[in-house]
């Protein structure tokens, strides 16, 4: 077997995101671009040699032809032992499942996440470490370093390998595993959650339908769902994953999982609704007639541990990004737990996850999660709503109601514009930044503005400084208005302003979002001067 050593020169846009390299397919289809990311990768691992390195994705275009090139170049890289999801899947969140289970060194993980795949669309790249969580901001950095630098990689001159099956063979020095990508992560599930009280619920009378949006929660979610607690067939739909997601948009909110949304808000609506996105980190969680947002899921679960076996004996603490609700905030307070305010992006839960300081974290983009991997999961969250509703047999709406009853609700909404001009986008928040000396004590919307300020973060546990991380004005009666740019488009950008006020009159717990905060959603517009410099007059995405 020969190893080639490839010449090339630096790509000036490969610096990672929140969430990895993101770009159009035909980006990483140049030559030598996903192989000078990988090898940069490769590089910032010194001591890969002899290890194990998980891979797989989301079954996205490119995926199959990006793990034979990672395959290759990984032999080359003295890579020790490399295992692979049949067919190149793995779900996210498995992946981060199977670094930890199997002891790996890390894992790469191909996805674009909730983005849209096809040849003419996204695809992107990333490395996840050893605790299973997202390349930490130095190990990422040093990535970037790597990719502005390189010169050369190293690849094995072999034939592409099988995928579609469970085997093991030796190439060389490195041992290749193909493994099933979905059995050692139910394996997990049926451990944290009460399996036969939930296989009583799914039945029983009680309806539940889960979209897997043509991606890879399909296989997961039929083995969970359909064969493990044995839901009637056809619980999941849109289940085989498709290198297109089937020509949707697989992101689980109510503008591209309309069609879900519709049916929970329908007379002919089940008792619970729930989606996934491409890469089954995100989830959507639905009632009869009603929507939970990510932040109050986030809390009721974190208010509903108890429902769960493994939680039942308490949580540690819970973690929120910054731009989610503080509804957790003060459900953590009720219970006597450490709660944390972080910036967007999983890797800032890693650190007191692995320190035991949390048990649930969670993001207002769709996204919980517990101690039990290093990445958000869906299916989790929809098997912890499911363990609630089991638990005490009340409708996703009556929980919600004395949810609020008890903790007071937060009313919020992110308004999303996306693929904006990038100059478009950078001018409004540099705009809006100018105003932030003046702003404190002014009255705006009728609310006293308390701070304005560009959220900067200190990590508890090894004191590493994020700075930069969000635009906030908080107001004295704790209502906020939040700005950003989105980390994870391929095309523009994507500018998020996110809408908060806090309520516990009784009379004041069920008006319509959009209309109780209308005066933030046009004060976020005019601080922005957003209409004039964008020419948009409403948002991509209302959540």
């Amino acid at each position: 077997m020969d190893i080639r050593t490839v010449s090339t020169q630096p790509f000036p846009d490969q610096r990672p995101g929140t969430s990895g390299l993101r770009k159009k397919v035909r980006v990483f289809q140049q030559p030598h671009y996903l192989e000078n990311f990988v090898q940069a990768i490769f590089d910032a691992i010194p001591d890969r040699q002899g290890k194990t390195l998980v891979l797989g994705g989301d079954g996205r275009y490119f995926n199959r032809e990006a793990i034979q090139t990672i395959i290759k170049m990984a032999v080359a890289n003295d890579w020790g032992e490399l295992l692979i999801g049949r067919q190149g899947l793995f779900s996210t969140p498995a992946i981060s499942h199977v670094i930890r289970h199997y002891r790996a060194r890390g894992g790469i993980i191909l996805s674009a996440s909730h983005n849209p795949a096809g040849p003419e669309q996204d695809f992107g790249i990333k490395f996840n470490g050893e605790n299973g969580g997202p390349a930490s901001e130095a190990l990422t950095e040093q990535i970037w370093a790597g990719s502005k630098s390189i010169e050369r990689y190293l690849i094995a001159e072999i034939a592409d390998i099988d995928l579609e099956h469970e085997t093991e063979l030796q190439l060389g020095s490195t041992r290749v595993r193909i493994i099933d990508p979905v059995r050692d992560y139910a394996d997990l599930m049926e451990k944290l959650f009460d399996f036969p009280a939930l296989a009583r619920l799914l039945q029983g009378p009680f309806r539940m339908r889960f979209d897997a949006l043509h991606a890879i929660t399909g296989p997961y979610a039929e083995e969970i769902f359909e064969k493990r607690l044995g839901a009637p067939a056809g619980t999941v739909q849109n289940a085989t994953p498709l290198a297109d997601f089937g020509g949707g948009h697989p992101d689980p909110n109510l503008v591209y999982a309309k069609p879900l949304a519709d049916l929970l808000f329908s007379d002919a609506a089940p008792d619970f609704g729930a989606a996934s996105d491409g890469d089954g980190d995100r989830n959507m969680i639905l009632g009869r007639g009603v929507f939970v947002t990510p932040s109050d899921s986030l809390a009721v679960l974190t208010a509903q541990a108890r429902c769960i076996p493994a939680y039942a004996g308490g949580l540690h603490g819970v973690a929120r990004s910054m731009p989610t609700s503080r509804a957790a905030d003060v459900v953590a307070e009720a219970l006597g737990i450490e709660h944390f305010e972080t910036p967007t992006g999983w890797k800032f839960f890693g650190n007191l996850l692995d320190a035991g300081r949390i048990t649930f974290c969670g993001e207002e983009s769709f996204g919980t999660g517990s101690d039990h991997v290093r990445e958000k999961d869906g299916l989790w969250a929809v098997l912890a709503w499911l363990s609630v509703l089991a638990s005490t047999g009340l409708s996703v709406r009556e929980i919600l109601d004395q949810h609020w009853q008890r903790f007071g609700r937060h009313y919020y909404t992110r308004h999303d514009y996306e693929e904006l001009p990038s100059e478009s986008a950078e001018q409004m928040l540099a705009g809006l930044h100018a105003q932030f000396p003046v702003l404190p004590g002014q009255l705006l919307a009728g609310r006293e503005v308390a701070v304005a300020d560009d959220f900067s973060y200190t990590d508890p546990i090894d004191g590493s400084v994020s700075a930069h991380q969000g635009l906030r004005i908080l107001f004295t009666d704790g209502a906020r208005l939040i700005f950003r740019l989105s980390g994870t488009g391929t095309a523009g950008a994507t500018l998020r302003i996110y809408h908060e006020a806090y309520v516990r009159e009784p009379d004041q717990l069920h008006r319509d979002p959009q209309r109780f905060l209308a005066p933030l959603i046009q004060l976020g517009k005019d601080l922005t001067r957003l209409e004039p410099l964008s020419g948009r007059k409403a948002p991509t995405v209302i959540t």
